[in-house]
């Protein structure tokens, strides 16, 4: 469903992406691990057509994302790091705008799109105003929103960044029911390690652009000798702390705004 080619991309001299290969299966749950500054949401940012790869190629359910980009959006839903709502609309116009956007069809929008929000618990809020939203509300509706259109794919770049322990395992808890009801495939990011340990069929760990470890949690423990996925990560990524950079956060601010557009 997904397949990255020797994946580049580059910055100037900087090399963000550096040579990638691998694939997803169908109904796949992977993992995408790696510190600030790995690569991480370059390569998100260039499976959801946000960025031109360097060099490769990206298969999206044997779509061309950079040859085919709305195809390849219609294939695809995406929940970013930080909040993409529309907060001076309700939940139920969110939810309606992205439907039309995608083209669900009228006959099939309302009805989608309330199945959606009783999904996540959102239904006697629709009529809400979303900016009076939780965090944890927030990546509720955004979780709904990404799956309006059916999605072969869901694209996840720390879709529990900041929330409480009971908002994240309630969110994983709808992610991977619909995930199973659905038959996506399920590509996210992490910093907790716990999640990706307990929800993922298969981790890769990338630093530095490049993939450094790929496999099962017990693989990667057994690989490395160690007794947790952390400890395992730190073994392949090693313990320096990361910064991230303000430039890739406006890149990424900027990427947004361009996708809302």
């Amino acid at each position: 469903m997904i397949d990255a080619i020797h994946l580049t991309k580059k910055y100037g001299d900087f090399l963000a992406v550096d040579d990638i290969s691998f694939s997803v299966a169908p109904g796949e749950i992977l993992a995408f691990l790696g510190p600030n500054g790995a690569g991480k949401t370059t390569t998100i940012k260039m499976f959801t057509t946000l960025l031109e790869p360097t060099s490769g190629q990206i298969k999206l359910n044997n779509i061309d994302p950079v040859l085919h980009s709305d195809a390849a959006r219609r294939s695809f839903g995406i929940i970013f790091q930080d909040p993409s709502l529309d907060d001076e609309l309700t939940a139920w116009e969110n939810m309606q705008f992205h439907a039309v956007l995608y083209g669900v069809p009228k006959k099939l929008r309302d009805e989608r799109i309330e199945q959606l929000l009783k999904f996540v618990e959102l239904w006697d809020r629709k009529d809400d105003i979303v900016k009076e939203f939780s965090g944890g509300m927030k990546r509720r509706l955004e979780i709904a929103r990404g799956l309006t259109h059916h999605p072969k794919i869901l694209f996840l770049d720390e879709p529990t960044l900041g929330l409480d322990p009971q908002t994240r395992n309630r969110i994983w808890e709808y992610i991977e029911k619909m995930a199973r009801e659905e038959k996506m495939t399920v590509f996210f990011s992490t910093h907790y390690m716990e999640e990706a340990e307990r929800v993922s069929d298969r981790i890769i760990i990338v630093d530095h652009g490049k993939i450094v470890g790929q496999g099962t949690a017990a693989a990667l423990k057994e690989e490395t000798k160690t007794t947790s996925l952390e400890d395992a990560f730190l073994a392949l990524t090693g313990r320096d702390i990361r910064e991230e950079s303000s430039d890739g956060k406006d890149r990424m601010r900027q990427n947004k705004r361009m996708w809302r557009r």
